[in-house]
């Protein structure tokens, strides 16, 4: 293990990227933010030129400053770049070093501390809302986790912390597991933080802190693999991490897989339990930000008896749902477009791959002629495996004291404060909703 410092070995890696950039600018045209982002007139090479300048003082160009604001995490610009650069790593040093220069250390700490917080809050809120304490054990919370012995298992399952707020679909990602005679052990939520919420306001050294304790836990497998669900944790895992953790140490503690892929990559496994027939109309919500997943996806939706995978002919960009909130207004216009394209095809169902566009559009299932449900649903469908989706049965109801009384024995349960819950049930579940619902 080597002297160097989480900070340093980030900024290593930093260095090696600046120096290996031949400034071209391909990764600026194949951006799909630019557009949106009211940059289309600017020259690529001045853009990423100016990336470079930020990331030495955190001052650069107003267009290079606008263009790392807006990137949504595509991952276009990596298998643009020919000189092995990931320039989607360089725009999140770039946002750290501005954060760096316009706030102070306690600033930026006190940020971080505040995001930490309030998603803890809310995860935890709106979990315990919907699953008794027996279930959140289940998913690693509130007790040891499953697997949890003296001996370590096959593979860690981390789920990270968000998709604990609709937690049917982790539960399925289980049962799928469980029924494929998979060992493995459930980590997650707040208690394993990626590190993400800390290196946004710019606290890398907090960020590093984090980010190494998790990976201290989700170490300890026989496989030296961890099955991952949360896009968000995978690339800062991926791309910030665990390659910092590799310098400091000289090798990696594990090889991280998103469950998609994990899943499409035992196919064979996977088809005899599929047995039910599913015929219904389907079109894959698409997010193209971790390479691979939704090829496996389409993969997992094609082998389903019954399916039939329609192409709205949408276009396809961003990490995840939420990451596309840095351009509101185009967010709702793409959301908005794949709705009517939707109706348009007749679909019977908009199936969602990852938790945080679940959670944001499925409520539009009462003023759609289409179901929203996740993947998982459709393959747990076809396996004869069910979980209820309560996220969206509670979210549909629209009204925040009608949701606290109808979870009242929960709340009861888990001793929570009803006013603080009726908070995070407005805050946390009905405002995340990037197009307004009709009547709402």
């Amino acid at each position: 293990m080597s002297d160097l410092s989480f900070e340093a070995a980030v900024q290593t890696r930093v260095d090696e990227m600046v120096d290996a950039c031949t400034r071209c600018g391909k990764c600026v045209e194949a951006c799909p933010s630019v557009k949106p982002a009211g940059l289309a007139s600017v020259v690529p090479a001045d853009v990423i030129s100016g990336i470079l300048d930020i990331l030495s003082d955190g001052h650069g160009p107003d267009a290079s400053r606008k263009w790392a604001q807006a990137c949504t995490l595509s991952g276009e610009c990596i298998t643009a770049c020919d000189e092995g650069v990931n320039p989607r790593f360089l725009l999140a040093m770039a946002r750290v070093a501005i954060n760096k220069a316009n706030h102070d250390l306690p600033a930026r700490r006190r940020r971080g501390v505040e995001k930490y917080r309030d998603l803890s809050r809310d995860v935890s809120m709106l979990s315990q809302l919907q699953l008794n304490a027996e279930v959140l054990a289940r998913l690693g919370q509130k007790s040891a986790s499953v697997g949890a012995s003296g001996e370590p298992p096959d593979f860690v399952f981390y789920t990270g912390c968000n998709v604990l707020k609709t937690p049917h679909i982790a539960l399925l990602a289980l049962d799928i597991m469980d029924a494929l005679g998979i060992g493995y052990q459930v980590m997650g939520g707040p208690s394993h933080c990626c590190g993400v919420v800390q290196m946004r306001p710019g606290d890398l050294e907090m960020s590093g802190r984090m980010g190494t304790n998790s990976i201290e836990k989700l170490s300890h497998t026989k496989s030296g693999q961890v099955i991952s669900w949360c896009p968000s944790c995978y690339v800062q895992f991926t791309e910030t991490t665990l390659p910092a953790l590799e310098r400091q140490r000289g090798a990696r503690p594990f090889e991280m897989t998103p469950f998609m892929r994990f899943l499409a990559g035992r196919l064979d496994q996977l088809t005899p339990h599929l047995r039910g027939r599913v015929p219904i109309r389907v079109a894959l919500h698409r997010h193209p930000g971790v390479s691979g997943v939704m090829e496996a996806a389409t993969k997992i939706l094609q082998t389903i008896p019954g399916i039939t995978l329609v192409d709205l002919k949408q276009p396809a960009l961003g990490l995840q749902g939420v990451n596309l909130s840095v351009l509101p207004e185009f967010k709702r216009d793409l959301t908005l477009r794949e709705f009517q394209a939707g109706r348009d095809a007749g679909i019977d169902a908009l199936v969602t791959v990852y938790h945080s566009e679940h959670r944001e559009l499925c409520a539009h299932e009462r003023d759609w002629p289409f179901r929203i449900v996740n993947l998982l649903e459709l393959v747990g469908e076809s396996m004869g495996l069910k979980q209820h989706d309560r996220y969206k049965e509670l979210k549909m109801m629209q009204d925040a004291d009608q949701i606290v009384v109808d979870c009242a024995d929960l709340v009861a349960r888990h001793a929570l404060d009803t006013a603080k819950a009726r908070d995070v049930v407005v805050k946390g579940l009905l405002a995340d909703q990037p197009l307004p619902l009709r009547g709402a």
